[in-house]
């Protein structure tokens, strides 16, 4: 079986970085046998970089490493609306990507983006205490505060720290696949999907109690995707009336819950034509979607491919 294709990592560490920002992509992608990734930190020039949070940072590589780089994670700093990078950094930055390197912010790495011009007209989210910052200081970008991620393809980004985790395990998912991504999401003790589509954070208060019994639901419907699961169902699972359950369920994951459920079924889908040879039938019939033109219906709509096509792309070498 050949090798698989290794991808290059570049994490930006710019003046006042965030420990944490910094830490998730250089972690989530850290070289290792199961994970075909090389991980390279950099600043505006190699030597310290003076962080955020009483941390600083010694790195080994300058702007070169943004040359070499598939993709470049560009974490959140401190007093990001106040004053652009250095022209050096956002020249950087504009250059990577017109070579065809991915840009991918974590939190308020989202305004380095930003001063590049790469993000007017597209979506964009950033942690939501600068959400408007952003919109004030670059208003032809389309911010969306309410949610954890946006992939505009070349450019994604992501808001605040913990939603850095979502955006590296969808990136890894779009390389690698979902088992690879259900690895990392284990190894990392992280849900293992959240769309991005998710609220940042709930609107309204919810009583701590039901909060957690809606993540036992979801955790318990995971364990029998191929069962009927109605709405009626998993309210009863929760202990609250339908009505209710389904109201805060799109509050709390910005899905109703058969949509949820779909994509679940869907992602397990995937799952299973990576890593087993059964025939969409079988697959439709485990994951509860019915039937093998149901699997490719919905195939289609969520993931814009075909099963087949989806299995070619992720069995390497077979």
């Amino acid at each position: 079986m050949p090798a698989p294709r290794l991808h290059r990592v570049a994490v930006l560490v710019l003046e006042g970085a965030k420990p944490l920002d910094v830490g998730i992509p250089a972690q989530v992608f850290t070289t290792r046998a199961s994970m075909p990734y090389e991980v390279r930190v950099c600043g505006a020039a190699p030597g310290p970089v003076t962080g955020g949070d009483g941390l600083a940072y010694a790195v080994s590589h300058g702007l070169d490493a943004l040359e070499w780089a598939d993709i470049v994670f560009v974490p959140g700093y401190r007093f990001p609306d106040r004053e652009d990078p250095p022209p050096a950094v956002v020249g950087a930055l504009v250059a990577a990507h017109e070579r065809g390197a991915r840009l991918a912010a974590i939190s308020t790495g989202a305004f380095a983006l930003a001063a590049t011009g790469l993000l007017d007209g597209r979506r964009a989210t950033t942690h939501w205490h600068y959400t408007r910052a952003l919109m004030a200081r670059y208003p032809r970008i389309k911010v969306d505060e309410n949610v954890l991620f946006v992939d505009e393809g070349s450019v994604l980004t992501s808001a605040g720290a913990a939603s850095g985790i979502d955006l590296c395990l969808h990136i890894l998912r779009g390389d690698l696949g979902v088992a690879a991504s259900n690895h990392a999401a284990r190894r990392l003790v992280a849900a293992p999907y959240r769309s991005g589509g998710q609220a940042q954070y709930v609107p309204r208060s919810v009583p701590e109690p039901l909060g957690e019994r809606f993540a036992a639901t979801r955790e318990w419907a995971l364990h029998r995707l191929g069962d009927p699961l109605t709405l009626e169902v998993l309210a009863r699972q929760a202990g609250v009336s339908p009505r209710t359950f389904s109201r805060r369920f799109v509050e709390e994951t910005g899905y109703t819950p058969m949509q949820w459920v779909m994509r679940a079924r869907v992602d397990l889908a995937r799952e299973l034509l990576e890593r087993s040879q059964r025939s969409v039938e079988q697959i439709a019939a485990d994951t509860g979607l019915g039937t093998g033109a149901n699997l490719r219906l919905h195939f289609q709509r969520i993931l814009g491919t075909t099963p087949s096509e989806y299995r070619r792309t992720f069995t390497r070498g077979e």
